[in-house]
Protein backbone atom coordinates (compact mmCIF):
# COMPACT_ATOMS: atom_id res chain seq x y z
CA UNK A 1 0.00 0.00 0.00
CA UNK A 2 1.39 3.56 -0.84
CA UNK A 3 1.16 6.32 1.12
CA UNK A 4 0.41 9.82 -0.34
CA UNK A 5 3.32 11.81 0.21
CA UNK A 6 2.85 15.75 0.58
CA UNK A 7 4.86 18.27 -0.23
CA UNK A 8 3.95 20.16 2.89
CA UNK A 9 6.59 19.48 5.86
CA UNK A 10 6.33 20.66 9.77
CA UNK A 11 7.21 24.05 10.40
CA UNK A 12 6.58 25.38 6.73
CA UNK A 13 4.10 28.78 6.40
CA UNK A 14 1.25 28.05 4.64
CA UNK A 15 -2.21 29.86 3.49
CA UNK A 16 -5.94 28.27 3.74
CA UNK A 17 -7.20 28.16 0.17
CA UNK A 18 -10.66 27.08 0.99
CA UNK A 19 -13.25 26.57 4.14
CA UNK A 20 -14.14 28.78 7.21
CA UNK A 21 -10.74 29.94 7.50
CA UNK A 22 -10.11 30.90 4.19
CA UNK A 23 -7.28 33.76 3.88
CA UNK A 24 -5.56 32.76 7.26
CA UNK A 25 -1.72 32.43 7.16
CA UNK A 26 -0.21 29.61 9.90
CA UNK A 27 2.84 27.78 11.08
CA UNK A 28 2.27 23.61 10.42
CA UNK A 29 2.45 22.21 14.12
CA UNK A 30 1.81 18.21 12.40
CA UNK A 31 1.61 16.20 9.65
CA UNK A 32 -0.73 13.55 9.66
CA UNK A 33 0.62 11.40 6.40
CA UNK A 34 -1.90 9.22 4.27
CA UNK A 35 -3.39 6.55 6.38
CA UNK A 36 -6.75 5.52 4.72
CA UNK A 37 -6.88 8.36 2.64
CA UNK A 38 -5.96 10.93 5.57
CA UNK A 39 -3.85 13.39 4.15
CA UNK A 40 -4.17 16.07 6.65
CA UNK A 41 -2.46 18.74 8.96
CA UNK A 42 -3.22 20.59 11.78
CA UNK A 43 -1.96 24.51 11.27
CA UNK A 44 -1.45 26.86 14.18
CA UNK A 45 -4.61 29.13 14.98
CA UNK A 46 -6.64 27.83 12.21
CA UNK A 47 -9.87 25.42 12.11
CA UNK A 48 -10.07 26.06 15.61
CA UNK A 49 -12.54 23.67 17.66
CA UNK A 50 -13.87 23.80 21.36
CA UNK A 51 -13.16 20.24 23.00
CA UNK A 52 -15.34 19.54 26.22
CA UNK A 53 -12.54 17.58 29.15
CA UNK A 54 -13.10 16.11 32.34
CA UNK A 55 -11.02 16.54 35.02
CA UNK A 56 -8.36 13.91 35.67
CA UNK A 57 -6.40 14.63 38.87
CA UNK A 58 -4.09 11.88 37.91
CA UNK A 59 -2.46 13.69 34.62
CA UNK A 60 -3.09 16.97 36.29
CA UNK A 61 -5.94 18.14 33.82
CA UNK A 62 -8.07 21.06 34.58
CA UNK A 63 -11.89 20.24 33.50
CA UNK A 64 -13.57 22.53 31.11
CA UNK A 65 -13.58 23.69 27.85
CA UNK A 66 -10.84 23.89 25.51
CA UNK A 67 -9.85 25.70 22.50
CA UNK A 68 -7.59 23.86 20.06
CA UNK A 69 -6.40 23.74 16.43
CA UNK A 70 -8.22 20.04 14.69
CA UNK A 71 -6.82 18.74 11.62
CA UNK A 72 -7.53 19.96 7.70
CA UNK A 73 -6.61 18.27 4.42
CA UNK A 74 -3.86 18.79 2.82
CA UNK A 75 -5.35 20.11 -0.52
CA UNK A 76 -7.14 23.06 0.94
CA UNK A 77 -3.39 24.53 1.89
CA UNK A 78 -1.17 26.51 0.03
CA UNK A 79 2.84 27.00 0.80
CA UNK A 80 3.90 30.43 0.92
CA UNK A 81 7.27 30.54 -0.63
CA UNK A 82 9.75 32.66 1.93
CA UNK A 83 11.17 34.41 -1.54
CA UNK A 84 8.93 35.85 -2.65
CA UNK A 85 6.12 36.17 -0.03
CA UNK A 86 3.34 34.65 -2.57
CA UNK A 87 1.07 31.13 -1.87
CA UNK A 88 2.14 28.88 -4.48
CA UNK A 89 2.42 24.77 -5.39
CA UNK A 90 5.68 23.29 -4.64
CA UNK A 91 8.29 21.71 -7.43
CA UNK A 92 11.27 19.69 -7.23
CA UNK A 93 14.34 20.31 -8.23
CA UNK A 94 18.00 18.49 -8.26
CA UNK A 95 20.31 21.09 -7.06
CA UNK A 96 24.60 20.63 -8.69
CA UNK A 97 25.89 19.35 -5.64
CA UNK A 98 23.55 16.37 -5.68
CA UNK A 99 20.78 17.66 -2.97
CA UNK A 100 17.13 17.62 -3.66
CA UNK A 101 14.72 20.47 -2.72
CA UNK A 102 11.90 22.12 -2.85
CA UNK A 103 11.03 25.07 -5.28
CA UNK A 104 8.56 27.86 -5.84
CA UNK A 105 6.50 27.57 -9.13
CA UNK A 106 6.24 31.28 -9.40
CA UNK A 107 9.83 32.32 -8.49
CA UNK A 108 11.74 29.51 -8.78
CA UNK A 109 13.14 29.95 -5.33
CA UNK A 110 14.13 27.05 -2.90
CA UNK A 111 11.53 26.60 -0.30
CA UNK A 112 13.85 24.33 1.77
CA UNK A 113 15.74 26.36 4.26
Amino acid sequence: MSRLATPIRKNDNVLVVTGKDRGKRGRVLKVLPGEAGRNRLIVEGVNMIKRHTKPNPGKQIKGGIVEREASLHASNVQIVCPECGKATRVGRKVLGDGRKVRICRKCEGVVDK
